[in-house]
C-alpha cells in the first residue's frame, strides 16, 4: 500500500484512485456506445476527490487519452471531410482562449450553453448538414474557445456534430471522439504552458486511460448492436438531461 500511495498525488487515497480507475471504464463505455455522457460524469466524480485547481487539467488529460483511444478504435468511421475544417477551427479557438483576458461568468455560460444544446438537439437547423468548410471552421473555433472555460463541453460538440451527421451513429461517435481528442490536447498544452504540474498525476492518469480503453472496446461492441433509431432516441435523452443539469447549475448561482 505504501508503494501504491507513493505513486498517487498528495491527498488522494488508494480507495478514491481505484474508484476513479473503475469509473473510467464505465464512462468510456457509455460515450463509446451513445456518443455522450462519459466526460461529464467523470468530471462530476473527479470533483469529489481532486482539488479544484487540478480538476480541469487532470480531467483534460484523462479525457485526452480516453478520446484518443476511442478515435483510434473507431477510426474507420471518422468523417475526415468534417474533421479537417474542425481541426483548423479548433486551433484558432484554442489560441484565442489562451489570450482571452475577459473571464466570462461561469453561471451565465452554463445557462447559455444548456439552452443552446437543448435547442440544437430537438430542432433541425435548415442547411446545417450542408455547412461550408468555413462555417464548420468558425463553429469549431467557438467550441474550442468555450472548452477553455467549461470543464466538459462534450455535449456541445455532440449536438453540433449531430446536426452534421444525421442517420449515421457510428460516424457521429467516432468523429466526436476525434474532435474531443483535438480539443483536450489543446487544453492540456495550454495548461502545461501555464505551469500546471502534470507529472504528479501521470501514474493515475495512465491507469485511467488504460481502463478507459477497455471500456471503449466494450462500448463500441454495444454501439454495433444498437439500431440507429434506438441510438438517436437515447442520444437525445442523454444530451438533454446533461444540458438541463447545466441550466440548473447556472440558475442555482443566481438564486
Amino acid at each position: 500500500m505504501e508503494t501504491l500511495a507513493a505513486l498517487l498525488p498528495e491527498g488522494l487515497g488508494a480507495g478514491a484512485a481505484l474508484l476513479l480507475v473503475v469509473a473510467s471504464f464505465f464512462t468510456s463505455a457509455l460515450t463509446a456506445a451513445f456518443g455522450v455522457g462519459g466526460g461529464v460524469a467523470m468530471l462530476a466524480l473527479m470533483g469529489l476527490f481532486i482539488p479544484v485547481a487540478a480538476l480541469i487539467p487532470v480531467h483534460g488529460a484523462v479525457q485526452l487519452g480516453s478520446n484518443t483511444g476511442r478515435a483510434w478504435h473507431q477510426r474507420a468511421h471518422v468523417r475526415r471531410d468534417i474533421f479537417g475544417p474542425f481541426l483548423a477551427g479548433s486551433l484558432a479557438g484554442a489560441v484565442a482562449g489562451a489570450f482571452f483576458v475577459v473571464q466570462l461568468p461561469d453561471a451565465l455560460l452554463k445557462l447559455v450553453l444548456g439552452l443552446f444544446i437543448v435547442a440544437v438537439t430537438w430542432t433541425k437547423i435548415p442547411g446545417f448538414d450542408r455547412l461550408s468548410r468555413a462555417g464548420l471552421g468558425v463553429g469549431s473555433a467557438v467550441t474550442a474557445l468555450v472548452t477553455m472555460f467549461v470543464g466538459a463541453t462534450g455535449p456541445l460538440l455532440s449536438a453540433f456534430f449531430a446536426q452534421l451527421m444525421p442517420g449515421d451513429r457510428k460516424a457521429l461517435v467516432a468523429t466526436h471522439a476525434a474532435g474531443m481528442t483535438v480539443q483536450h490536447f489543446l487544453k492540456v498544452v495550454v495548461f502545461g504552458f501555464a505551469g500546471f504540474a502534470f507529472a504528479a498525476w501521470l501514474p493515475l492518469v495512465a491507469v485511467m486511460i488504460a481502463s478507459g480503453y477497455l471500456g471503449t472496446v466494450y462500448g463500441s461492441a454495444w454501439l454495433e448492436k444498437l439500431p440507429e433509431e434506438t441510438f438517436r432516441r437515447w442520444f437525445k435523452v442523454g444530451i438533454t438531461l446533461l444540458a438541463l443539469d447545466m441550466i440548473r447549475r447556472g440558475l442555482t448561482a443566481y438564486l
